[in-house]
């Protein structure tokens, strides 16, 4: 029999094992063991006489899901190649079209070095079209993915157009489509831009962005900016959940995220290094799980996550009285890096530098403990609250400290120390903390944190109460 290692196996179907292997409790080589085991005694076993239909898929799976990527004719086009990497992150098939213009920007070589897949570029391509496989292309996908989206492009599709590879795909397929547009401000404000647009929309097809800020040329800024792969990413996450189960519908879910800023004087404050992007890719999981999600936020320079309510705050106190308005909930999930001190003399005007004079003293006092309060919370404690526990050393130990100490369901543990790279970073690698013991996570983007810990939460809200 020829032999067959973990390591052999390509890296999508590796990191698969590796998630289920930590939803199992069991190590990767006892998940293949499992799974062998249970396909041997399926063979072996004898035909049902009749099977129930499969219930449908969990919202957080990807696998076999398959999107086709159309880049377009602009300088964005290059923000498209992320876009690539941020799908694959998520388990999803791509393949890519380039449009004669795209090809001005990147190379067909550059996209299937990501894909992993030939990349389509010619409508008439002898290779592919004596299958006529323009037709194959538009059918064998779950969703096409338009970025950058052009002017051009846009104005094709909402007339009909199918005059190369790209358009003539467009106008053949019957999977969602998803546009992501990019182009100068003028050009997006243009009544036949609008008009265009108003077709789309009222043909079905779905928008992310354009956003607002600086555009390429020198000096021009406006609304017209590519969303950015993360932005698209998750739109296509959202597109696929709301075609699948929504484990945590008719549940409210809150979410706290990012650091807080506690004022020296008018223009200094104290903060931490959090970027709040756990805490965001928590908040859009659950919002694609179909949870009403309310998110209090810190300051972030992050997008607001599309499908929750968002409020943002400054300090400690501000989060606090936010999130105690925000009660009741069925879920509350502290994920924000909140300061553990104030100063208590902060100056009302900006603290002045003087010749001879000695450092102005800053009393700092202890900030309240927001997980703390909730988890005690005597009339609206959430039935699950969850915390998470920052740490640069003694990771478990004073993670299950912090459980005993604050009241709370779970911990989130994870070491942040600057090598790590964790905090302010896109990957987190967790160790989830109970009364039932410590349960270590594999390393993974925060998204797919987010997502894992969501299945979680639904399952649990889902168990019998003891």
């Amino acid at each position: 029999m020829a032999s067959l290692t973990v390591r052999q196996l390509d890296e999508t179907l590796k990191q698969q094992l590796r998630l289920r292997a930590a939803r199992s409790g069991r190590s990767v080589e006892d998940e293949v063991r499992t799974i062998l085991k249970a396909a041997a005694e399926e063979s072996e076993a004898p035909a049902p006489v009749a099977k129930a239909a499969p219930g449908p898929a969990p919202a957080t799976k990807v696998a076999n899901k398959r999107v086709l990527l159309i880049i377009g004719g602009g300088i964005a086009a290059y923000k498209s190649l992320d876009l690539i990497r941020r799908l694959k992150e998520r388990g999803f098939a791509v393949r890519c079209i380039l449009t004669a213009a795209a090809t001005q920007f990147i190379t067909p070589l550059a996209a299937g070095a990501l894909t992993g897949e030939r990349v389509f570029t010619d409508l008439f391509d002898p290779a592919s079209e004596f299958d006529v496989g323009h037709i194959r292309l538009a059918r064998d996908t779950d969703l096409v993915v338009v970025a950058p989206a052009t002017a051009d492009l846009m104005a094709k599709m909402a007339n009909g157009h199918a005059n190369d590879l790209a358009t003539a795909v467009l106008l053949a397929t019957t999977a969602k489509v998803l546009l992501a547009p990019a182009m100068n401000p003028q050009m997006w404000a243009n009544q036949a831009t609008q008009r265009n647009l108003a077709q789309l929309k009222a043909d079905g097809v779905t928008m992310t962005g354009p956003n607002a800020g600086e555009m390429a040329e020198s000096g021009e800024r406006g609304t017209g900016r590519m969303a950015e792969p993360m932005e698209i990413a998750g739109a296509v996450d959202r597109l696929f959940a709301a075609q699948g189960e929504r484990p945590l519908a008719g549940q409210r879910v809150l979410v706290t995220s990012g650091p807080t800023h506690e004022p020296i004087d008018p223009v200094r404050y104290i903060a931490n290094r959090s970027s709040g992007k756990q805490g965001h890719a928590i908040a859009t999981a659950a919002a694609q799980a179909g949870a009403d999600v309310t998110l209090i936020s810190g300051p972030v320079t992050l997008p607001d996550p599309p499908g929750v309510k968002l409020i943002k705050v400054e300090s400690a106190r501000d989060m606090l009285r936010a999130t105690e308005q925000a009660l009741p909930v069925d879920v509350a999930i502290f994920a924000a890096a909140v300061a553990d001190w104030r100063v208590a003399n902060a100056g009302e005007q900006k603290i002045k530098k003087k010749a001879g004079e000695s450092i102005p003293d800053l009393l700092l006092v202890e900030n309240p403990d927001i997980l703390s309060a909730i988890a005690h919370h005597i009339d609206q404690r959430p039935a699950l609250v969850i915390g998470f526990a920052a740490e640069t050393e003694n990771v478990e130990a004073n993670a299950k400290a912090k459980l005993a100490r604050k009241g709370c369901d779970w911990i989130l543990a994870n070491d942040v120390s600057p090598q790590t790279g964790i905090m302010g970073g896109d990957s987190n690698t967790i160790k989830l903390v109970t009364a039932d013991g410590i349960e270590a996570w594999p390393p993974q983007s925060k998204d797919d944190v987010a997502r894992m810990l969501i299945a979680r939460i639904a399952a649990a809200m889902k168990a019998p109460k003891a």
